[in-house]
């Protein structure tokens, strides 16, 4: 019976941040600033006949936690609602915080919990040697997977070293 063959030495890695993004404006703000200025000199390419920019965002999810209280400030109920965009979980705070119905089945105010909430953008990024990788954000940390050269990782701690944000 023949072996598996491995092809190449696809590698991840892994920064936890000290302190979580302070809520989903400044996160956002990070994501659009990786998107625009291209810290990390990735280039556009194509792929089965679609032209690509060097960074492109691949998927993202924004999760807003809410807790119900009663009059004397009780918790009485929780609940979490998930969006594909930053407009998307902005509007949905906002129903979900006027939802009168809402409201009266739960019996209780909802309150944002802010400091509960989930958010994840993943980019997609292109560099000069043919190779793609990927960097995840999240609240918590940051991770870079499906690179082989060790110069992407080098260039990539290099710039997230100097984002406060990042430490």
């Amino acid at each position: 019976m023949a072996d598996f063959t491995p092809k190449s030495a696809v590698k991840s890695s892994v920064r936890t941040l000290a302190s979580p993004f302070e809520d989903v404006d400044a996160f956002n703000a990070l994501i659009q600033s990786v998107i625009l200025n291209n810290p990390f000199g990735c280039v556009s390419y194509m792929s089965a006949g679609a032209s690509h920019p060097p960074v492109e965002k691949s998927r993202e999810t924004y999760t807003a936690k809410f807790v119900y209280q009663d009059n004397e400030g009780k918790v009485i109920g929780n609940g979490s609602e998930s969006y594909a965009t930053v407009a998307g979980y902005k509007a949905g705070v906002a129903a979900v915080l006027a939802n009168t119905a809402n409201i009266t089945a739960h019996g209780g105010v909802p309150a944002h919990n802010i400091e509960s909430d989930r958010f994840s953008a993943t980019l997609k990024c292109h560099v000069a040697n043919g190779e793609i990788f990927i960097l995840t954000f999240s609240r918590q940390q940051v991770s870079l997977s499906s690179y082989e050269d060790d110069s992407i990782q080098t260039v990539v701690e290099t710039w997230a070293d100097g984002v406060p944000a990042l430490a």
